[in-house]
C-alpha cells in the first residue's frame, strides 16, 4: 500500500451543496464509507485531488415511504440496511444481499450508494503500484491495452457488487441528483458494460436514493460464490425473482454479477407458462452461458465461475419454486 495522495476534503451539509461542489470539481470523487475508494487510492489507483465527503448529509441516510414506494437513501450503511424493519420485512432478499457483503466491520461503514457505484475489479488492476509498473499498466488505468483480452479496445474489468442484481430483479430504480434536478432510471441503466467507464452518472451527478416498488407476491433470493465466506467479493452471484401460478412459471427474473463489466439481466422470456424442472433449468443455463462473459479477471478460473453460476441459479430457483408452492 502507498501513502495516501495529497487530498482536499470537502464536507457539504446538504446533497444540493454536494452536487454543486461536484459540478465545479468534475475530477473530484464522492466518498461515503470509503471501503472501496480509499483502498484503491492507497494502491495508487487514482489521484483525484479533491474528495467530497457525503457522511454528514442526513437526507442520504433517510428511509421514506412515498406513494407505496420505499425510498432508501444512498448514504445508509449496509449494517443499517440489514437491520431496517421495512427492508428486513418487505425485501428480505435485499437484506440478505447486504449481509453477504464483506464482514461486519466493512458493513458498518460501507454505504448502499458506494456498493452500487463501486469500481470494477481485475487481477491486473487491483495490485500495488510497483506490481502494475513492473508488469505494464492496463487499459483501465495509465495503460493502452487490456491484459485480459489483449487485442481489445475496451476494458474487461468485472463488476462484483452484491446488491445491484437483487435490485434489478425487484424492479427497483435509482434517484440521481444533479444541480437543480433529480432524475430516476432503472438500476440496470446505471451501468454500461465497459470496465473502465461502468457508471452512466454525469460528472455533476450523485446517486441519491434507491426507490423500491411496493412489495408483491414474488419470491426473491440471492446466492454468491466466493473464496472466503466472511470477506470476499462474489466470483459469481445470481439474483432471482419468481412468481408461480399453480404448476407454471408466471414470471421469472434473473440477474447476474461478478461475471461481466456490469450487472446484467438474463433473458428468461422463454420460460413463462412452463413448469420449473430440468427442461426449464436447461433453458436458463443456456441463457446464462450466452450472457455471462467470464474471463481471466479473478483468482479463480472462468470455467469454475461459469459452473458455479449455473449451479447456484438452479439451486436458487429450485428453492424459490418450492417456497412459492407452499404459499
Amino acid at each position: 500500500m502507498n501513502l495516501m495522495p495529497e487530498l482536499h476534503v470537502h464536507h457539504p451539509a446538504t446533497l444540493a451543496e454536494a452536487v454543486r461542489l461536484k459540478a465545479g470539481l468534475p475530477e473530484a470523487r464522492f466518498v461515503g464509507g470509503g471501503t472501496d475508494l480509499l483502498v484503491n487510492l492507497r494502491r495508487g489507483l487514482g489521484e483525484p485531488g479533491d474528495l467530497i465527503d457525503l457522511g454528514a448529509i442526513g437526507e442520504l441516510a433517510a428511509v421514506q415511504r412515498i406513494d407505496g414506494e420505499l425510498w432508501v437513501g444512498a448514504g445508509m450503511t449496509l449494517a443499517d440496511l440489514v437491520r431496517h424493519p421495512d427492508i428486513a420485512g418487505d425485501y428480505p432478499a435485499l437484506a440478505d444481499a447486504a449481509r453477504a457483503v464483506a464482514g461486519p466491520t466493512h458493513r458498518a461503514s460501507a454505504t448502499l450508494g458506494g456498493n452500487l457505484c463501486q469500481d470494477t475489479r481485475c487481477i491486473f488492476y487491483n495490485q500495488s503500484e510497483w506490481w502494475r509498473q513492473g508488469n505494464g499498466y492496463c487499459l483501465k488505468y495509465k495503460g493502452d491495452k487490456c491484459h485480459v483480452v489483449v487485442k481489445s479496445d475496451r476494458c474487461y474489468a468485472t463488476y462484483h457488487g452484491d446488491i445491484a442484481p437483487v435490485l434489478m430483479v425487484l424492479g427497483a430504480q435509482v434517484a440521481i441528483a444533479g444541480p437543480g434536478r433529480v432524475r430516476r432510471i432503472g438500476v440496470a441503466e446505471l451501468y454500461r458494460e465497459d470496465g473502465a467507464q461502468t457508471l452512466t452518472l454525469g460528472a455533476d451527478e450523485a446517486l441519491a436514493a434507491v426507490v423500491l416498488p411496493p412489495p408483491d407476491a414474488r419470491r426473491v433470493g440471492y446466492a454468491k460464490a466466493r473464496v472466503r465466506d466472511a470477506v470476499d467479493f462474489p466470483l459469481a452471484g445470481v439474483a432471482a425473482a419468481l412468481r408461480r401460478e399453480g404448476d407454471a412459471i408466471a414470471e421469472l427474473r434473473v440477474a447476474i454479477t461478478g461475471t461481466n463489466s456490469a450487472p446484467l439481466m438474463i433473458d428468461t422470456a422463454g420460460l413463462s407458462a412452463q413448469p420449473w424442472g430440468d427442461a426449464a433449468a436447461a433453458k436458463l443455463a443456456l441463457s446464462l452461458r450466452k450472457t455471462a462473459n467470464l474471463l481471466r479477471t479473478t483468482v479463480t478460473t472462468a470455467k469454475y465461475r461459469r459452473r458455479a453460476m449455473q449451479k447456484m441459479a438452479r439451486q436458487l430457483v429450485d428453492r424459490l419454486w418450492a417456497e412459492a408452492g407452499h404459499g
